[in-house]
């Protein structure tokens, strides 16, 4: 049985979520590996809308196994938020539906604090978080001395921890003038939520290691984006996690010989929210038409995202270092009625030509792209289930695109409806 990994092949929002879902039909477990509730995926079942942030896409679903792995950074909070709102929806969560990592680093009011303040003293140099606590509660984790989901079964054991943790915290909050933490009140949030978060505890290692030696199928999903990378992103625009396939396997507990298929998420055009670098951008009436036709805002901020025209150079370079073995296409109906579309091919600054985006944040800031017309079309393309349904201009496009990022097009999707999928190639089937 093949076991396959979702990522975005962009800066997020490509529409993993009903990827996910639909693939989730077909797997027994679905896994998240990295991140934290700083990405959000919209799901479409039967005509409710579920909204998901920390739970994998599987939990919607009866008789799928959800796992949250220890790469994830977890808000117990906005977990059990997202729990019973789920739950007030009809969806039943217990711990013989989801299990936590042991080894999980859990996000704390603190890091939610110090995230929001450092934005605010960064002034012009802000990064542009979504000021969750993500990164703070990476930055502990990789300090040692983070607070994790197995510290919460030992509550005698918490003050030494919250002690260590907070001679780093302390002497960072005077440093911004801001008056230092109790450590009485940090272990009090704790207390209470620890009830909450316990039973659904577990070595997900060991879980996942049984699982698939019993012949389970399992999806292991990714939040945000390639090009949000800590390593492979453009840094530092990016996220606080490594968001490639191959963190998986560590923030799983799996070898990466258990992968057999990288699914990249692939929007037909491109889109960003926030800061950060942006070769085809699209400041004009053309960028607005793809944003309001693709109902570009955040599922977790609801900011705006910035839109521009594909961008090949960008994808390819992305499947190269996230090791993807196909796409799967999305919002292709976004670009109907077009009577032109444009797609990168590479950067160019002053007469230097590049295939790829350099990792400088100056040389990255200065390219411009090398762009290539193709020919729109005037049918729509929403719905579509086979490509006898598709024009033959966004056939063409759909080729073009595979050529560009020498990567194949398993899965086309044209509107949100799960249903709505063209397969190539199921990747549980490779």
């Amino acid at each position: 049985m093949a076991n396959v990994v979702v990522v975005g092949s962009q800066w997020g929002d490509e529409g993993k979520g009903k990827i996910v879902d639909w693939l989730s039909e077909r797997a027994d477990i679905v896994a998240r590996f990295q991140g934290g509730h700083n990405a959000g995926h919209t799901l479409v079942i039967d005509g409710a809308v579920y909204k998901l942030s920390l739970l994998p896409s599987g939990v919607v679903r009866e008789g799928k196994l959800a796992v949250i792995g220890n790469g994830v950074v977890i808000d117990p909070w906005a977990l059990m938020k997202e729990i019973n709102t789920l739950q007030s929806q009809g969806v039943e969560i217990t711990n013989k539906r989801l299990r936590i990592a042991q080894n999980a680093t859990l996000i704390l009011p603190l890091h939610q604090e110090l995230d929001a303040l450092r934005e605010k003293a960064a002034g012009k140099g802000k990064i542009g978080t979504t000021k969750r606590g993500i990164g703070p509660a990476y930055e502990d984790k990789v300090g040692r001395r983070a607070i994790r989901v197995m510290d919460l079964a030992n509550l005698e054991a918490l003050p030494a921890k919250i002690d260590r943790m907070l001679s780093h915290h302390n002497a960072l909050r005077r440093g911004l003038n801001e008056p230092e933490l109790i450590a009485q009140d940090v272990i009090e949030q704790l207390t209470e939520i620890a009830a909450f978060i316990e039973p659904f505890a577990e070595p997900v290692w060991q879980l996942l290691d049984n699982q698939r030696r019993a012949g389970k199928r399992i999806l292991f999903e990714g939040a945000q984006g390639v090009l949000l990378d800590v390593d492979h992103g453009t840094y530092p625009f990016v996220t606080s996690s490594n968001t490639v396939a191959a963190q998986a396997a560590s923030g799983c507990g799996i070898g990466p010989t258990a992968i057999d298929y990288v699914l990249g998420i692939t929007k037909a055009y491109t889109t960003r929210v926030g800061m950060g670098p942006f070769p085809t951008e699209l400041e004009d009436d053309v960028g607005q038409r793809l944003g309001e036709r693709g109902h570009e805002f955040g599922t977790v901020t609801g900011r705006q995202r910035r839109c521009g025209w594909f961008d090949a150079c960008l994808v390819r370079q992305t499947i190269k270092v996230a090791g993807i073995t196909g796409i799967a296409l999305t919002k292709l109906d976004v670009l109907d009625g077009f009577e032109h579309l444009k797609i990168c091919t590479g950067y160019k600054i002053g007469d230097v030509l590049y295939d790829h985006l350099p990792a400088n944040e100056d040389l990255q800031a200065r390219v411009e792209p090398v762009y290539e017309t193709l020919e729109g079309w005037s049918q729509t393309t929403a719905g579509a289930r086979s490509w006898a349904d598709l024009p033959a201009a966004a056939i063409k496009y759909v080729r073009r695109v595979e050529e560009l990022i020498e990567a194949p097009v398993a899965m086309l999707s044209t509107s949100p409806e799960r249903e709505d999928t063209i397969l190539v190639q199921d990747p549980f089937e490779d």
